[in-house]
């Protein structure tokens, strides 16, 4: 058994209503400038999050997280922060505000291009209190020690990795979730679902982590479609808010591998919301992997609710499918093609895809230029 570091909160609150306890916790720890970093249809949580604060802190409120983030946005962010001059900064709203707000806390104090950061462990540390608070149960940015932007030159997403970057705190909260339309919480829960399938199917798979990745899969597999027919259910809220934690707290330690790799390019070069990247993906790239560890994609497929076949590769067929099941019920089971990708462009995709050797040297089964341009044909159609 390999040794491993998990990187996670000091502090996680899970609970309907932990929201309001935010407040209460940042003024007995000393916050007195603080910067909410969100997204303009947060305005209204943010406001109220702001009032509680007002009463020992002075506050402001930065929704300039509009998408998912470029470079650009996360320098205007920064110097909104420089300009206030925070000492704890608060993000809430889904991935690309967590992310933006992870990077303004360990970087707002420095004058570090942040295209010198992407990567493992080159942040050189962080200046300002970090709290989260997700409104979205998707890419476990909360408790993660990961944070990704858009190079716009490259048209490539591109990851920082940080210690710096874990939240000091983090407040998982169902009833932020509840408005989050039927499209964004199946793209979100997809994400999620990929972040605990790859870290369980990961060449530097653990079993610490491992108990993580698959209590993730069995919640989200039971909850998701429920989440997307009816966003006021609490109780498929709340599952889906542990199962995104639990992609979480994988990310760190084993981190996702081809599927990720290959939607980056979607997202950076054709602006493919980032779920519905990996929705599309998913099965292909399990079929392509299934090959390398069987025994593991058996256990994905149990997880799923899939009744045991008669060998491991005959379960971990019915698993695929069953992810396929889960796709098609929430809407995300779309071919590339009708994303606006032509088969003349998946070379290049391949090759941009390839430049993510920190995810791809994750993956159980070698993926090669070729194997990469296979699984975007088979996801094309």
């Amino acid at each position: 058994m390999r040794t491993i570091s998990l990187m996670q909160p000091a502090k996680i609150v899970v609970g309907r209503g932990c929201e309001a306890d935010c407040a209460a916790d940042l003024l007995t720890a000393g916050a007195r400038r603080v910067l909410i970093v969100t997204s303009p249809p947060l305005m209204q949580s943010a406001r109220q999050l702001a009032a509680r604060l007002e009463a020992g802190a002075a506050v402001e409120i930065c929704d300039l997280v509009a998408a998912e983030p470029t470079i650009d946005c996360f320098e205007a962010v920064r110097a909104v922060a420089r300009n206030f001059g925070c000492d704890t900064v608060v993000g809430l709203g889904g991935g690309s505000a967590l992310d933006v707000a992870k990077l303004v806390a360990a970087m707002a104090g420095t004058e570090q291009d942040v295209r010198t950061v992407f990567g493992i462990n080159l942040l050189g540390g962080r200046g300002a209190r970090l709290v989260c608070l997700p409104t979205t149960s998707g890419t476990g940015s909360e408790v993660s020690p990961n944070a990704i932007l858009t190079d716009e030159t490259e048209q490539l997403k591109k990851g920082v990795v940080s210690p710096f970057l874990v939240p000091d705190a983090a407040y998982i909260d169902p009833l932020l979730t509840v408005s989050m339309p039927p499209a964004v919480t199946a793209a979100t829960g997809m994400d999620a679902l990929t972040h605990c399938i790859e870290a369980y199917t990961n060449r530097f798979a653990h079993p610490l982590v491992d108990v993580y990745a698959i209590e993730g899969i069995r919640r989200i597999a039971s909850s998701l479609a429920q989440a997307v027919a009816n966003g006021a259910d609490l109780d498929a809220r709340e599952s889906m808010c542990l199962g995104s934690m639990y992609g979480g707290l994988c990310l760190g330690p084993v981190n996702t591998a081809a599927v990720h790799a290959l939607a980056y390019p979607l997202g950076g070069e054709f602006h493919v919301p980032h779920g519905l990247s990996n929705a599309v993906l998913l099965p292909a790239v399990m079929e392509f992997n299934m090959s390398a560890c069987p025994e593991r994609f058996a256990k994905v497929a149990e997880a799923m609710g899939v009744a045991p076949g008669g060998s491991p590769v005959e379960t971990a067929l019915r698993g695929i499918e069953a992810v396929r099941r889960l796709s098609r019920a929430c809407g995300t089971d779309v071919p590339l093609s009708k994303l606006g990708i032509a088969e003349s462009v998946i070379p290049r995709l391949a090759e941009a895809a390839m430049k993510v050797t920190r995810l791809t040297k994750n993956n159980p089964r070698e993926l090669t230029l070729e194997a990469a341009e296979g699984i975007y044909r088979v996801a094309l159609a």
